[in-house]
């Protein structure tokens, strides 16, 4: 899967139709602009769609419908002139893509040299100011944006909306698998899976498993033997681990994958108890959901479908993400210790240094075979910390906080993932705002500051947002 999968963006560019007969020429001047100047501006942030300014209603209705056919994530609307609001609004209204109208024009000053025909080229900013108007008393979300074409905060802006909006596309159509059961009595991660397709659009899917001990059990040696030797020429392979082990870690996620791959899923999440119900099972797939992180696929523990689809999200609003837990606070050190089981993004893995791969000294639960796991430490810097969970009455909520990853392990002697996260602020602070946010105990971590981007998807979710 590819985690960074570009949005598209259906641009709508409005004309004034009187113009066709007082300035015949204007809409392909204007056209031709949007070509030699906006577009390659535009093409870093996503694929653009784009043939024509539009000026009828049945052209606008034309062009938004083409556009929701190709699968757009986000309309573009431009006034290259003006544009009365009501020729707009039909279609603008119907649609169920996000809006975002970008205040823009090809003019950078105006002074003494200015001209009759600088203003002609350059007067949509009172369309824009028509038709946000009217999208309000309608009640038509959109986002707004002013800048010119050369700066480089309204394009990151503009970036960050469309990738929000992309993200928030993906998660409504987002798969996820549930092996096994979920965790018994973890409610913060209790979900009304009702509520989850109506609201996020998330659909999942049962996953049993005898079908992932079938297929460890019936996988093709020569694809066990070959994933086995791409972990040794990857991995930093502990001393004790045998052939054996390498196969039976090699099996399990050719199972894994197979499942992800026949549901055709986005995300997956397991509860390792689970496994331990059958007898049969040879090993934990630790390896496996560290592995098919870095590829984009989602990953939840204990059976957390929210997780699974916060870490999906995140991996597309800003890859590479991981899911996360926060297990131990460095009060002395101002910063918190995490981890998990044995599930880390391989992909986030700090680059000075292979990744571990080890067996667990004791087993979690039972399986014939030992659990091998691979002690991924982050490269360190600037990261965004979010969860999202329910707040009352079951509106979606997105926590989230600037972090940074601190330059720490792996340490030796560990057979889990592990790295450090630093707050901004003192750790006290943060994990009682934390708290009282309803901050659940699982959580996702990405590179960067992806804050206006998580902060933009909320409203496009219409979930509440919370900034630490």
């Amino acid at each position: 899967m590819n985690t960074a999968q570009r949005p598209k963006i259906g641009l709508l560019a409005l004309t004034l139709d009187l113009y066709e007969t007082l300035a015949p020429a204007l809409r392909a001047s204007r056209e031709a602009w949007v070509r030699s100047a906006l577009v390659p501006r535009l093409q870093p942030q996503g694929d653009l769609l784009f043939k024509t300014a539009v000026c009828r209603r049945e052209e606008i209705d034309g062009v938004v419908a083409e556009y929701e056919a190709a699968g757009a994530d986000v309309l573009l609307v431009l006034l290259l002139t003006y544009s009365p609001s009501q020729l707009a609004l039909p279609a603008l209204e119907r649609t169920r893509v996000p809006i975002v109208i970008w205040n823009t024009q090809e003019l950078l000053a105006v002074d003494e040299t200015f001209t009759l025909a600088a203003m002609i080229d350059s007067h949509g900013v009172h369309g824009t100011q028509d038709l946000a108007n009217v999208l309000l008393r309608a009640r038509v979300p959109f986002h707004y944006v002013t800048s010119h074409p050369n700066e480089e905060s309204g394009l990151s802006e503009l970036g960050d909306f469309f990738a929000a909006a992309a993200a928030a596309r993906h998660l409504r159509q987002t798969r996820i698998g549930l092996l096994g059961y979920p965790f018994p009595g973890m409610g913060d991660f209790a979900v009304d899976t009702t509520h989850l397709a109506s609201t996020l659009g998330c659909s999942w899917r049962p996953l049993s498993v005898e079908e992932y001990i079938n297929r460890s059990t019936t996988a093709s040696s020569s694809e066990v033997m070959e994933l086995a030797e791409a972990y040794r020429q990857a991995y930093e392979i502990a001393t004790d681990l045998t052939q054996s082990d390498l196969e039976a870690t090699a099996r399990a996620e050719l199972a894994l994958r197979g499942m992800v791959s026949d549901q055709r899923l986005d995300a997956v999440t397991y509860q390792f108890l689970a496994f331990g119900d059958d007898e049969r099972a040879s090993t934990l797939p630790f390896v496996a959901a560290s592995r098919l992180m870095a590829e984009g696929v989602g990953f939840g523990g204990e059976g957390d479908l929210i997780a699974a689809a916060a870490t999906a999200f995140l991996n597309r609003l800003q890859p590479p993400a991981s899911f996360s837990e926060i297990f131990t606070i460095d009060f002395a050190g101002n910063s918190l210790f995490m981890s998990h089981m044995g599930e880390a993004n391989v992909a986030m893995a700090r680059r000075d240094r292979k990744i571990p791969l080890v067996a667990r000294p004791t087993q979690i639960t039972r399986t014939r075979d030992r659990q091998l796991a691979l002690v991924t430490s982050f490269e360190p810097g600037p990261a965004t910390f979010m969860a999202l969970t329910q707040g009352p009455g079951g509106k979606w909520r997105i926590v989230a906080a600037p972090v940074r990853i601190a330059d720490y392990g792996p340490l030796p002697g560990f057979c889990v993932p592990h790295f450090k996260l630093e707050p901004g602020g003192d750790v006290r602070e943060f994990l009682t705002a934390y708290a009282m946010a309803g901050g659940p105990h699982h959580n996702a971590v990405c590179f960067g500051n992806a804050l206006r981007r998580l902060r933009l998807a909320a409203g496009l979710m219409g979930a509440d947002y919370v900034q630490l």
